[in-house]
């Protein structure tokens, strides 16, 4: 047993222990981007460290500019969301998923229900993020056909720029 472990730190020494310490402890750059998207305006705006960078144009699930209400209702939620997860997509060359619902459209979904204005077995639905147009339909953005289930979609040429340049935590703002 003794010969066995001799072998095997030979093989596999220690680490140094100043290898060990942690990295650099200062907290690290905050996210210099923030993205603004008015479904009024069929656009999405991208900031740096408060400056405009580009203006992208883009489309939503339904005409209907309103607040999503529901799942199903094709509207894309309104209010202030991050950007929690990214990953390539087979069909729209990338996705950004956002924190919909968050706590702030949970409350107005249950204050919803409680009016009456959506009924009592609706749910909230999920899965909203900003993604690109399938790669041979990129006319739906240039003319304006809202086509998705309730996501934000740009032309599939420059979602990936966003994929790209957006980390995770990145905030979202969508406003009408």
């Amino acid at each position: 047993m003794t010969a066995l472990f001799i072998a095997l730190t030979t093989l596999w020494p220690s680490p140094d222990p100043a290898a060990l310490a942690p990295a650099d402890t200062a907290s690290p750059s905050p996210n210099p981007y923030r993205v603004v998207i008015d479904k009024s305006d069929y656009e999405l705006t991208l900031y740096e460290d408060g400056e405009w960078v580009a203006r992208y144009p883009v489309v939503f699930g339904s005409t209907d500019q309103g607040d999503k209400r529901m799942e199903g209702d094709r509207r894309t939620p309104e209010g202030v969301f991050r950007i929690t997860y990214k990953k390539p997509h087979r069909e729209w060359g990338c996705f950004l998923l956002l924190d919909y619902p968050n706590a702030e459209s949970v409350s107005r979904f249950q204050r919803r229900k409680r009016s009456g204005d959506i009924p009592g077995s609706a749910r909230i639905g999920g899965g909203i993020g900003i993604h690109g147009t399938r790669p041979h339909e990129e006319y739906a953005v240039d003319r304006y056909i809202n086509w998705t289930e309730g996501c934000i979609s740009l032309k599939y040429s420059e979602v990936l720029e966003l994929f790209e340049l957006l980390p995770v935590g990145t905030v979202v703002e969508i406003r009408r």
